[in-house]
């Protein structure tokens, strides 16, 4: 034996923990590389979870802000007739602006007597 064997006596409780540790170890990479799949697979749904919520929350409001919207522009439509699926707004002036006219020039003339 040289010099670096007796700076380390071999003492065999030393040695039987090392050789466990290894193969310990050893195992252990044996079980990461075979749960890889699982391991990425888990990240992946909660990914595609955590991504999806925010998309719904998303789009729900959204929603929401479109039938804010609608319920604003709705008394324009029933009025003046805006908004038959075309991109510029068309008016037609049908009954119920004439019936609004007629309440209008109704109430004008009541209160001039």
């Amino acid at each position: 034996m040289n010099d670096y064997c007796s700076a380390f006596p071999q003492n065999p409780i030393t040695m039987a923990t090392r050789s466990g540790s290894s193969s310990s170890t050893v195992l252990m990479i044996i079980i990461l590389i075979l749960t890889f799949p699982l391991w990425i697979a888990l990240g992946g749904v909660l990914f595609g979870v955590t991504v999806g919520l925010l998309g719904a929350v998303f789009g729900v409001m959204m929603g929401l802000f479109g039938a804010l919207i609608g319920l604003i522009t709705l008394p324009f439509r029933l009025l003046f007739g805006w908004g038959h699926g075309f991109w510029f707004p068309h008016f037609h002036f049908h009954g119920f602006f004439i019936v609004l006219v007629i309440i209008l020039l109704a109430f004008i003339l009541r209160g001039r007597k």
